[in-house]
Formats: structure tokens, C-alpha cells, sequence
């Protein structure tokens, strides 16, 4: 692994997910009901977060597998997490089990001043 790909890994991230800047994805999530999930744990969560977000905290391995399992797999996914480093992860995961759109907020939420 270079030195570039570790500083810049959205660039290796799959087809099917996207990282979105806060403006974009501020407009992509208000255009209506959307699959808006933090991934964040439930104490990071209930200090703030997007208003309309579920909460399905990544480190809760089989519980949250088996949360997305019951979401719709080809319908956008809108996550985000602290500072998008988790985010990118949960995101992997996700189009590994099935997921065709997944969108992450670039900088997570420390970005978002909404």
C-alpha cells in the first residue's frame, strides 16, 4: 500500500458507494424519505445527529448485520458516522451484503453545522 492510497482511501472504495460533501448530501436527504443511518455508537448518537437518522451502531457486529438485513438493499442508503473513518467501513460492509447505493458523508458529523 503507498503512502497515497493510505491517505486517500476513498479512492479504492467500490463502485456502488459514494462519499458526498456535506452540501450534496444535505440536498440528497431532504428530497424525502431516505435511509439515513449513523453509525455511531448509541452515546455518540443521542449527543447529536441528523435529524430523521436511525441509529445502528457498527460495533454491534451480528445486531447490526441483522438490522441492515431488513432494510432495502436497492434503495439509496445514506450513512455517516464521527469523522467518516467508520462510515467507510459500515460502507464496505454493507455492499458486501447486498447493498447497491451506499452514500457517506465526507468528514461525518463533526462536519455537519445543520
Amino acid at each position: 500500500m503507498s503512502i497515497f492510497s493510505f491517505l486517500f482511501k476513498e479512492q479504492n472504495l467500490p463502485d456502488e458507494i459514494q462519499i458526498m460533501d456535506r452540501e450534496e448530501y444535505k440536498d440528497a436527504i431532504s428530497k424525502g424519505k431516505v435511509q439515513l443511518v449513523d453509525v455511531r455508537t448509541k452515546g455518540e448518537f443521542m449527543s447529536g445527529h441528523i435529524k430523521g437518522a436511525k441509529n445502528i451502531d457498527f460495533f454491534q457486529g451480528s445486531a447490526f448485520e441483522s438490522t441492515f438485513s431488513k432494510m432495502k438493499k436497492d434503495a439509496p442508503l445514506y450513512i455517516y458516522c464521527q469523522s467518516g473513518n467508520r462510515s467507510q467501513k459500515a460502507a464496505r460492509k454493507l455492499v458486501s451484503m447486498g447493498f447497491t447505493k451506499v452514500y457517506d458523508l465526507r468528514g461525518g458529523y463533526r462536519s455537519w453545522s445543520y
